[in-house]
């Protein structure tokens, strides 16, 4: 829709830019622009209009009730996008209850609390300013998946959005209120937990120290304050320097546990009371340890990117507890872990879906990092590094990226599946051992006899191929297993020099 006009022209001023590349998978995400930055925009405010209206068309065509929720992050220019979003909604015909300033988890919550099917939450998440976008769903506690996501591109690329009466703006406040308490209704910690929240100055500083003072935890703030420059580091719990600087607070003040906070308050980071990270893959174990104690013949969904643990641990195998490997991507283990009626889903970028009776089954940081206190609380004789030390040892690669183009990913990545699959056929062995196992649900996710595994797949938002490795044994071994991977790519030629090591 008009791709190629200009800023500081009539046309921008005028017209509805936006740009095809913004439709991802399960969410929307554009270049909307930042002073100081010669980079052009993939999206203008009628153009934001112009999706609030395809959005408002598409409830319509689903036949879902004509109400939505939606809320913004703390950015500069985040409320102007709400409000043209707002706009574009109305004129669909919409009823739009504006929740205000929001983490996405709030938003969520407002749907079971307003009781409205719909949300739109504007945001770009822990993107770097000039970043927004929009979470959207129809029907909680899930976001739309790439069968929506399609269908919204089609109609507003293609002019579809249809214009209709009733459209109406409702100010709903009290929500952040509520939902901070729902996030902590029914947990008191026995004793007061030392724990340093970081939240990298994003939305998350007006909402997590509240939820971890009414646990009784003892807060020590980091970065809490509200300010859109972001001036110390982007609030994204898998960056290391956000991790880095958490961790150095942790051992200056002693604290049991370091809890880092991203963007939009959907993801929570941990570091350990010795001052290190702990992957997020990791912390999912140690939470599904500690739940399935609780709940035994716990189901849980993770994706093909985590830890093969979950698999082999013996507590879980103890506890009765199961584990679904399913894509990555948070709209996909949400969906899963809803179809299953998992106790919960983890996904290794942070996000954790907490279903009932524990959560409502949405991401949200604030649930998390409760589950994460109540852990600690439950183990009063074992530190957060004590509990991590308890898992098996794996050892596990860095996420390594070879360039292939979006054009050529997939249908290589279906011959490289075939590859595998007539490896396991044949009775090939993979670094000494044969296949044991084949998952094929988000590229191919090789399981040896032994528990090791390595996955290559497509990236969903980049022109890459993603491959992980794990071993059990040694680091040695993870090498072994990245080196038969590495044989297999090298017959690929759509698949660009890759001289990254591990």
């Amino acid at each position: 829709m008009n791709a190629d006009i200009k800023p500081n022209t009539w046309e921008f001023e005028t017209l509805a830019l936006v740009r095809p590349t913004g439709f991802r998978e399960y969410d929307a995400r554009w270049w909307f622009g930042h002073p100081g930055s010669d980079k052009t925009p993939d999206i203008n405010l009628y153009g934001v209009q112009a999706l609030g209206l395809g959005l408002g068309t598409l409830i319509h065509e689903l036949g879902k009730s004509p109400r939505i929720v939606t809320g913004h992050d703390f950015r500069s220019y985040s409320l102007s996008v709400k409000q043209a979003l707002t706009v574009g909604l109305m004129q669909a015909g919409i009823e739009v209850h504006d929740i205000g300033l929001a983490l996405s988890p709030m938003a969520y919550f407002a749907q079971f609390h307003l009781d409205i099917d719909s949300v739109a939450m504007v945001t770009a998440s822990h993107n770097a300013n000039g970043w927004t976008g929009v979470k959207m769903g129809v029907e909680r506690p899930l976001t739309f998946g790439p069968d929506e996501m399609s269908r919204l591109k089609e109609i507003v690329l293609n002019g579809e959005g249809k214009a209709r009466a009733g459209g109406g703006y409702v100010r709903r406040e009290g929500v952040a209120g509520a939902y901070k308490a729902d996030a902590a209704a029914g947990v008191r910690l026995s004793r007061p937990i030392k724990v340093v929240a970081a939240c990298g100055n994003g939305t998350a500083g007006a909402f997590a120290p509240d939820l971890l003072r009414a646990l009784g935890a003892e807060v020590i703030e980091m970065d809490c304050t509200l300010d859109h420059s972001f001036p110390n580091y982007n609030p994204n719990p898998e960056d290391m320097k956000m991790l880095h600087a958490l961790a150095d607070r942790v051992r200056e003040t002693g604290a049991d546990v370091g809890l880092a906070f991203d963007g939009d308050g959907d993801r929570c980071g941990v570091v350990d009371n010795e001052g290190e990270e702990i992957f997020a893959d990791k912390v999912g174990l140690m939470l599904a340890r500690d739940l399935s104690a609780s709940y035994p013949g716990a189901v849980f969904v993770v994706d093909v990117k985590s830890t093969g643990l979950f698999a082999t641990d013996p507590v879980l195998k103890a506890n009765g507890a199961t584990t679904d490997y399913f894509k990555t991507g948070h709209s996909y283990i949400k969906r899963r872990s809803h179809a299953l009626g998992a106790l919960a889903g983890f996904e290794k970028s942070g996000h954790y879906f907490l279903q009932p009776p524990i959560g409502r089954g949405y991401d949200c940081a604030l649930v998390s990092a409760r589950c994460i206190m109540e852990m600690l609380d439950r183990n009063p004789h074992k530190s957060m590094a004590d509990l991590k030390r308890a898992l098996p040892v794996s050892y596990g690669s860095p996420t390594l990226s070879p360039a292939c183009t979006d054009e050529q990913k997939y249908e290589v990545v279906e011959r490289i599946i075939a590859a595998f699959k007539g490896k396991q056929a044949a009775g090939e062995r993979v670094a000494g051992r044969a296949i044991a196992d084949i998952n094929t649900v988000n590229g191919v996710r090789f399981t040896l006899d032994d528990g090791a595994w390595g996955l290559v797949r497509a990236s969903s938002n980049t022109p890459n191929l993603v491959i992980v490795v794990e071993s059990l044994t040694s680091t040695d071994d993870m090498r072994a297993i990245f080196a038969a991977i590495r044989g297999e790519l090298a017959r690929h030629p759509e698949i660009g020099a890759f001289d990254q090591e591990i």
